[in-house]
């Protein structure tokens, strides 16, 4: 398919299907289970179980970082579709019910008889600061066999999510997307999604960013482990000789895009934080929505701000309100 065909769809993402567990914890839970607050770590099944057990009453939901963002940008109107592997269980249902509520096609088959559907437990601090332990059970089995190639092929822009990065077989299953992409005429953006996802595979992830992605998103402590500097201006620095397109948070200091010689400066909306869960994720789709509809660098980092500051404002990683009025308004 050529690019001079007009996409199915406006953003393709592949990443990790999770459902969601969000609940408020104390300061002294994170210290009693011995977790790096801020962080994502990756759990085993007895974990799992005995953090769920711990855990106070939450939320639970259909998650992972680009199921996110494919239902937000579905939210703001996007043509939206996702690559993620679930199991052939009650989760598993779960989850393929609430994208597909949202508008977003899932043509993945679930998996049989092996690993059940996996699980993000966000334990929120009073502060908003999200920490969060990762169980990831059926989605460590997608490779390149659940890669399709007409599916990449017929979309605008295919969207990967870092942390899907960890088994060879997601990693092989990139470079696959990010090649069929390329021989279309599409695009590739990337999230890095966790600075100590970036430290386990470092050298990886530059080659995948200077060889095979257009569009780069990070914040902060991502891209400056990515090129291990403390400095976020030479950071940002290679990173814009790196992809054509990168867009670079910074909480509540706002964002910077950068685009060839271009550079524009995002403030940060105003907003109550309450929960960061989610935030990068709705940043990215607010932007890949607005890229998508044509608008300009500023108009795409203003709604991915919105969409941001949207999230924050409340537990979980979907807005509850009706963003698209922000998407016409500019």
């Amino acid at each position: 398919m050529s690019a001079t065909v007009p996409p199915l769809y406006d953003i393709l993402g592949i990443g990790n299907a999770i459902v969601d567990v969000v609940a408020p914890v104390p300061e002294r839970f994170i210290a009693d289970h011995a977790m790096a607050k801020g962080s994502m770590a990756l759990i085993d099944t007895e974990t799992a179980d005995r953090l769920y057990a711990a855990m106070p009453a939450g939320t639970e939901s259909s998650g992972g970082s680009a199921a996110n963002t494919c239902a937000v940008a579905a939210m703001l109107g996007a043509r939206v579709a996702y690559v993620g592997r679930v199991a052939d269980d009650q989760l598993g249902t779960v989850f393929r019910h609430d994208i597909a509520a949202v508008g977003v096609h899932f043509p993945t088959q679930p998996l049989t008889g092996g690993a059940p559907t996996a699980r993000c437990l966000i334990m929120v601090t009073p502060d908003g600061q999200r920490t969060m332990n990762t169980y990831l059970g059926a989605c460590v089995t997608l490779g390149v066999a659940e890669i399709d190639a007409d599916l990449v092929a017929a979309s605008a822009i295919t969207y990967l999510e870092g942390y899907l990065f960890d088994p060879p077989e997601a990693q092989a299953a990139f470079y696959a997307a990010a090649r069929t992409a390329h021989e279309a005429g599409r695009q590739v953006a990337l999230s890095l999604s966790d600075a100590f996802c970036v430290g386990r595979h470092r050298a990886a992830f530059r080659d995948l960013v200077a060889g095979h992605v257009d569009i780069l998103f990070a914040n902060e402590t991502e891209i400056t482990s990515l090129y291990e500097t403390d400095d976020w201006a030479i950071a940002a620095q290679h990173a814009g000789r790196d992809v054509a397109l990168a867009a670079l948070t910074r909480g509540a200091h706002g964002s910077t895009i950068l685009r060839g010689a271009e550079t524009v400066e995002i403030a940060a909306e105003p907003a109550t934080v309450i929960d960061t869960t989610g935030a990068g994720d709705a940043y990215a789709a607010g932007f890949l929505a607005a890229l998508t509809a044509g608008k300009s660098l500023a108009q795409c980092g203003k709604l991915a701000s919105i969409a941001a500051a949207d999230v924050i404002g409340q537990y979980g990683a979907r807005p509850r309100t009706d963003l698209t009025q922000a998407l016409a308004r500019l």
